[in-house]
């Protein structure tokens, strides 16, 4: 197979952290069963469970904004490695510790940190190894694995649970330790001196500092409005399907599986499709499917629309996880990468901080409709921005099918 070719080509350093991503992703075991083992293994109310995972998920943003200056200060092998490290360690600590309350919601703190530090890591190391040609297969690789292990996951950690939450616990951290050492072994430190090409890359690419590259900061600002409906979808779908259908809770698991099989077989085949298109003409595409399969939900509430909706917005998501890191890889010299794919990684967490609340408001108000109507309303306005946007040509996506303006100065 030719991906299984391209695969072998790209170096053993990135075949490992890939491999590694997987086994993390499979092995997060704890966080999807988090708020079950807070009411029953701790004796919580729901509502205790809830504040405290509210709180502890901070740690997300947290993690998101270390993980760039870490990637900077001390390379990417050892961010990734503090990042494993602390994911165990909180999770041990939430294993083994009986006390207060709030005692929960600071270890899932440092747990989640370190969850949040790995992903923004991970992608700056593929920016570091791979060619422009390379790196849009290289993040589609990752984003599939990633998929295939959180499909994984949640299944062998209600197993595990359904056993005992102390193997549950003990599977996760493992997990994260094998990892550690996987890439201990075969990731190397990162070779900070700098090349006189590097530098001579860095003038081309703009000035270091955020203004310096306006156009890679505007466009991840932007894709917030992408990520909030995937977020969104997160919190209202559950709820859609139990309380507004009065379907079987087991049924929400349906919705992810097909999520999770459209990224894993149809991710590779997509990636081949996207090259030769530019990188606004693929954002303005995702939001298009974003809101047609929104609108799936929209104009023909049913089970068999928001599980068909589900193909076609996932088939948007694909795309978006891709050209982001992509766009920031070949736009931004390497010394600012770290801290660019840190802000990628924070509008992650911000989504996942502010989107459920305000949902959860607006349901309460005006019920369903208008929390559907709103996920709606965000990839429309991710595309009028996009639409906006100086988007510069992009090496690693192909030129000639974007009518995209072309680079300014780096002064500018």
């Amino acid at each position: 197979m030719v991906w299984v070719a391209r695969f072998k080509e790209l170096p053993l350093a990135l075949r490992v952290l890939f491999l590694a991503s997987f086994v993390n992703r499979a092995g997060m075991f704890v966080f999807p069963l988090l708020a079950v083992y807070l009411v029953r293994g701790k004796d919580l109310s729901p509502g205790e469970a809830g504040l405290l995972i509210s709180i502890g998920s901070t740690g997300l943003l947290v993690g998101s904004l270390l993980s760039g200056p870490l990637c900077d200060l001390k390379g990417r092998r050892t961010a990734l490695l503090s990042a494993l490290i602390l994911n165990a360690a909180g999770y041990l600590g939430l294993a083994l510790l009986d006390g207060a309350p709030w005692t929960y919601a600071a270890l899932l703190f440092v747990a989640l940190v370190g969850m949040g530090m790995f992903s923004p890591a991970s992608n700056t190391l593929v920016a570091d190894l791979t060619t422009p040609e390379q790196r849009p297969f290289a993040y589609t690789i990752s984003y599939v694995g990633n998929n295939l292990g959180m499909g994984v996951g949640p299944l062998l950690g209600g197993v595990a649970a359904a056993y005992s939450y102390h193997v549950m616990f003990a599977g996760n951290i493992l997990a994260g330790l094998l990892c550690a050492a996987m890439i201990t072994l075969w990731v190397p430190r990162d070779r900070r001196a700098k090349k006189p090409e590097d530098a001579n890359s860095s003038k081309e690419k703009g000035s270091s500092g955020p203004l310096g590259h306006h156009h890679v900061l505007l466009l991840v600002l932007v894709s917030f409005f992408y990520v909030v409906p995937l977020i969104g979808l997160e919190y209202a779908l559950p709820l859609a399907v139990t309380t507004v259908l009065h379907d079987s809770a087991g049924l929400v698991g349906a919705v992810y599986t097909i999520n999770s099989v459209v990224v894993v077989s149809l991710g590779l085949l997509m990636e081949k499709h996207m090259r030769g298109y530019g990188t606004k003409t693929l954002l303005m595409v995702a939001g298009l499917l974003w809101t047609l399969g929104l609108c799936v939900i929209v104009f023909g509430f049913s089970l068999p629309a928001l599980l068909l909706s589900t193909v076609v917005w996932t088939l948007g998501e694909i795309i978006v996880s891709v050209v982001v890191p992509t766009y920031v890889a070949d736009h931004v010299d390497e010394r600012r990468v770290g801290s660019f794919m840190a802000l990628n990684g924070f509008v992650l967490g911000l989504a996942r901080l502010v989107v459920p609340v305000g949902l959860g408001v607006l349901w309460s108000s005006d019920g369903y409709r208008p929390v559907f109507v709103t996920l709606l309303l965000a990839p429309l306005i991710g595309m009028a921005g996009f639409a906006l946007l100086r988007i510069r040509p992009s090496a690693a996506l192909g030129t000639g099918a974007d009518p995209e303006p072309e680079a300014a100065p780096a002064n500018t």
